[in-house]
């Protein structure tokens, strides 16, 4: 296994904010760590780097031709996007992803997010540290409807790792679960029966904004929808529209479809909609487990057997 190879983390902040050490990666060889790369600098710090590393920095076929040292990409991500994937292959630079590491995690966000449009449990807190409580005569007060989850029915819209994850827990806790995979017939057909629907499939050229008016339409007026998948499944000038019309109950989405969220996202200005920054993924566990698997991704290429291979 060769130890002495340059390693280059371009936004190392994402995956350590302090409190999960790169060192599992630093054992490997040289590691230099950015916290965060800007698009213009991408070239400059990875100039040397036989391994680079990346979250979301762009490795696009224009800076790839720039770094002829380079010979493996580790994504610290289940999505790969962000680098172009046939270039480096054309290269003979092999890309590997880490899949599956936030299963857990981004599950029981969804799950999180169906609770609290169900009991808006921070708006009461916040209510009663604002002296709401005191000031009532009466021992106890909502101030939104108090709903259960157990009997509801709920639509998970991508049935991989996660979508079942997402099952297996509402199950647990009494909802009735449907599901449906990439078959267009079978959302429709779910989606009507449903309390709640929780996205959990990969942006893909067909299903880009696939939440939209029509889709709304045949969502029952009480019903929530919960987007902890990718921004762009969903058309959000058409769920703010539903959500301020009252043509749906209340949406909580962990995503959005250009992050970080822009002041004029029309989410912002949604009635009934609760917005979470990308955190999903972002346990410390799910960050453990992924910098391990970026260790394990790093050390297989160096003993010439790399996993989890993109572009075989």
């Amino acid at each position: 296994m060769i130890l002495d190879m340059k390693i280059v983390a371009l936004d190392g902040h994402t995956l350590n904010p302090g409190d999960n050490p790169w060192d599992p990666v630093g054992k490997l060889g040289e590691l230099e760590i950015y916290e965060y790369t800007p698009a213009g600098e991408i070239v400059e710090r990875s100039r040397g780097a036989e391994i680079l590393v990346t979250n979301k920095a762009l490795l696009l076929a224009d800076a790839l031709a720039k770094l002829p040292a380079l010979k493996f990409i580790a994504v610290t991500a289940t999505g790969y996007n962000n680098v172009d994937i046939a270039s480096a292959k054309a290269r003979g630079i092999p890309v590997s992803n880490v899949p599956e590491y936030s299963t857990d995690s981004v599950a029981e966000l969804a799950l999180a997010l169906m609770l609290e449009l169900a009991r808006r449990v921070g708006a009461h807190s916040d209510a009663v540290f604002a002296g709401a409580w005191s000031g009532q005569p009466h021992f106890s007060f909502w101030r939104t409807p108090q709903a259960e989850l157990k009997g509801k029915t709920l639509a998970i819209i991508g049935y991989g790792k996660i979508g079942r994850r997402v099952g297996e827990i509402a199950a647990a806790i009494g909802m009735n679960v449907l599901a449906a995979g990439r078959d267009a017939k079978k959302v429709r057909e779910i989606v009507p029966q449903a309390d709640v629907v929780t996205l959990h499939c990969p942006l893909t050229e067909e299903n880009a904004g696939m939440v939209n008016e029509d889709f709304i339409a045949m969502m029952k007026p009480s019903a929530f929808l919960i987007n902890a998948a990718r921004g762009g499944l969903v058309v959000e000038q058409d769920l703010a529209d539903a959500l301020n019309a009252g043509r749906l109950a209340g949406a909580a989405v962990d995503v959005v479809s250009a992050e970080p969220i822009k002041p004029d996202n029309p989410l912002l200005k949604a009635q009934n909609c609760i917005i979470t920054p990308h955190i999903a993924w972002a346990t410390l566990e799910a960050r453990q487990r992924l910098m391990q698997a970026t260790a394990d991704n790093i050390r297989t290429f160096q003993e010439g057997k790399p996993i989890n291979v993109v572009n075989p």
